[in-house]
């Protein structure tokens, strides 16, 4: 009897085989996005500021206890325009009741994030289109995005397929709310 061959891979399943075994410079992000590998350098300061604002409100504010990380790995949701795609967003909130992050691997599925926020850098345009798509095709209910370039905070939410159906902006130094299950208005006057 002779073995079956298996099916050569696909050029996208390689490029993931390659991404998956990448070795980054330590600092450095590697994602996998609509079929690019996308390697970031470490953030600036301001960057990482915004992010700290956002989570210092969460803490004293959301009605919800919850958990962050700041460098969580996930697995988006496959086709659509983000086939296998794998996102370390600047930041990750999960209900500290579900333990989402404890035990986790490197790169797990999205199923019970509540929010994930990115802060535009070099590469703003992965943040408003790419990142936007695969967060909605991985079925993550919020998703904040910090727009540096344009001086706005917006939240996309109710995700349908690949996208966002709803999404709310405003300026910098404008409140916005943040629904269920933080219900409180972020306040975005030191951005």
């Amino acid at each position: 009897m002779s073995a079956m061959a298996h099916e050569p891979l696909s050029q996208e399943e390689l490029l993931l085989e390659g991404f998956l075994a990448l070795g980054t410079p330590e600092g450095y992000r590697a994602e996998f996005l609509g079929g690019d590998i996308v390697v970031t350098p470490p953030p600036d300061g301001d960057h990482e500021g915004y992010i700290s604002l956002i989570m210092k409100q969460v803490v004293r504010r959301s009605m919800t206890d919850m958990d962050f990380s700041g460098n969580k790995g996930l697995k988006l949701a496959r086709g659509g325009r983000c086939p296998k795609n794998h996102a370390i967003p600047d930041g990750t909130w999960a209900p500290a009741d579900q333990g989402l992050f404890w035990g986790a691997d490197s790169w797990m599925p999205p199923d019970g994030v509540s929010l994930v926020a990115e802060v535009t850098s070099t590469r703003a345009g992965r943040d408003r289109d790419a990142k936007r798509h695969c967060y909605a095709l991985g079925g993550i209910p919020l998703y904040l995005l910090v727009d540096r370039e344009k001086s706005s905070v917006s939240l996309f939410s109710d995700p349908d397929a690949d996208d966002y159906q709803q999404v709310d902006t405003r300026p910098f130094g404008k409140e916005i709310r943040l629904p269920e299950p933080f219900a409180f208005d972020l306040d975005t006057t030191g951005f």
